[in-house]
């Protein structure tokens, strides 16, 4: 009964910054891994962040840029985009591993990021 939602999506100048949010709701008892994924059209999703007890991950293409963050009173998870270039544009999903009842993978919807040169 926990659901995902992402918000913070948009059009933005190449060099700027946005700051995605994921809000999970339901009975949660712990989000444990989190995960941020893109696809753009025509390509595979691909894996651009990730939080877990082995550290974080990023994308080569993307270190340095991004951030990977939550704030667990919230239940909120967070990517922090800056320095965006155009080949950053795609559908930006979030996806976690969440202890309600049991340990189980959710994902968001997915929100856009457009980047224009």
């Amino acid at each position: 009964q926990v659901q995902l939602v992402e918000s913070g999506g948009g059009s933005v100048q190449a060099g700027g910054s946005l700051r995605l949010s994921c809000t999970a709701s339901g009975s949660i008892v712990q989000i444990n891994d989190i995960h941020w994924y893109r696809q753009a059209p025509g390509k595979q999703r691909e894996l651009v962040a990730s939080d877990s007890s082995g550290g974080t991950y990023y994308l080569d293409a993307v270190k340095g840029r991004f951030t990977i963050s939550r704030d667990n009173a919230k239940n909120t998870m967070y990517l922090q985009m800056n320095s965006l270039k155009v080949e950053d544009t795609g559908v930006y999903y979030c996806n976690a591993n969440i202890r309600s009842i049991l340990n189980e993978e959710y994902w968001g919807k997915g929100t856009l990021v457009t980047v224009l040169s």
